[in-house]
């Protein structure tokens, strides 16, 4: 049976398939990152676990896998197969799809962003399957987005495009890593909300998924804490309709499992601020956890010039 490996790296953990043709998941595994060991010990985790995956197709399927999507986190050069940076793994300019390429004797390597490549997910079979513009916006530790166009991603010219969470909505305000002040993520991320409703609360341990319960319990502390951070992020998304007029606005990510305590200000905060722009659906995304290695296994397909339509099982 035809099939492809697919590899969504994280932080701390890895997700991974064995994609058929069909785009049929025949085999879904996790393991631990191993960061803590080194980036030394990082790659070949995910050398030796990509060999893995191909020996079980082999020994599952008769034949091996015809290509290999990896999505990894940081900046990245798809084009050049180089994950350029990330802090999270400690890599800088790593020829990820080099090394795996000669680790699975040479078949071919797609290499992505993992935030664009859950969006590619998302936008082609998830959430906004059927649209032909979308943007996919993810609210994680930091906030990261995707741009979709007629079924594709757009990376932009050097690898950047859909860093939303760099535009500065709050000019002068709070110092980001990336050298800016006043950036989206910083109001508006898991992190951000973590770290606000932990000085509010007085709980040093409160994350944004407790401030997400306080506000649904009607505390009036978290309600303010929640709706600065919907502010900041209604301020994003306004300015990225504006460049890009989107047909879906698909939003995941950590905060997005807060739900309608999330969407229904969002939608409120979104509606008060656009004056000729067109307002998309604000929706959901569909796929949870599986988008970036369900994204992975498109983009080797893709290598292929496969025409696929992708089948998963979609969560809420």
């Amino acid at each position: 049976m035809r099939h492809v490996i697919a590899l969504d790296v994280g932080g701390t953990g890895m997700k991974a398939a064995l994609v058929g043709a069909g785009g049929e998941l025949l085999h879904e595994a996790r393991r631990a990152t191993g960061r803590e060991r080194g980036t030394d010990a990082v790659v070949g985790t995910i050398l030796d676990f990509a060999a893995e995956l191909r020996a079980h197709g082999e020994r599952e399927f008769g034949v091996s896998a015809e290509a290999a999507g990896v999505a990894v986190p940081g900046i990245v050069d798809s084009a050049r197969g180089v994950a350029v940076y990330s802090a999270n793994l400690g890599w800088r300019d790593l020829p990820l799809r080099r090394l795996l390429g000669e680790r699975l004797d040479g078949v071919p390597v797609a290499l992505g962003h993992d935030v664009r490549t859950g969006g590619l997910a998302e936008g082609r079979i998830g959430a906004g399957r059927g649209a032909d513009r979308f943007l996919f916006v993810a609210l994680g530790t930091g906030i990261a987005g995707a741009i979709g166009i007629d079924g594709t991603v757009e990376a932009g010219a050097h690898g950047f495009a859909g860093e939303i969470g760099h535009v500065v909505v709050r000019p002068g305000g709070a110092p980001c890593p990336c050298g800016q002040r006043g950036c989206l993520e910083r109001f508006a991320s898991a992190a951000a909300v973590s770290a606000a409703w932990a000085r509010a609360s007085g709980n040093p341990e409160a994350d944004g998924a407790d401030c997400a319960r306080a506000v649904a319990a009607g505390d009036a502390r978290a309600a303010a804490v929640w709706q600065e951070a919907v502010d900041a992020l209604a301020d994003g998304l306004v300015t990225a309709l504006t460049l890009l007029d989107p047909g879906v606005l698909i939003v995941g990510g950590g905060l997005a499992e807060a739900g309608e305590t999330l969407f229904a200000p969002l939608r409120t905060a979104l509606e008060q601020r656009v004056t000729f722009q067109k307002l998309p659906p604000l929706v959901p995304a569909a796929l949870g956890d599986t988008a970036g290695c369900l994204g992975a296994g498109l983009l080797a397909w893709d290598l292929l010039e496969t025409d696929i339509t992708v089948r998963s099982e979609v969560t809420t």
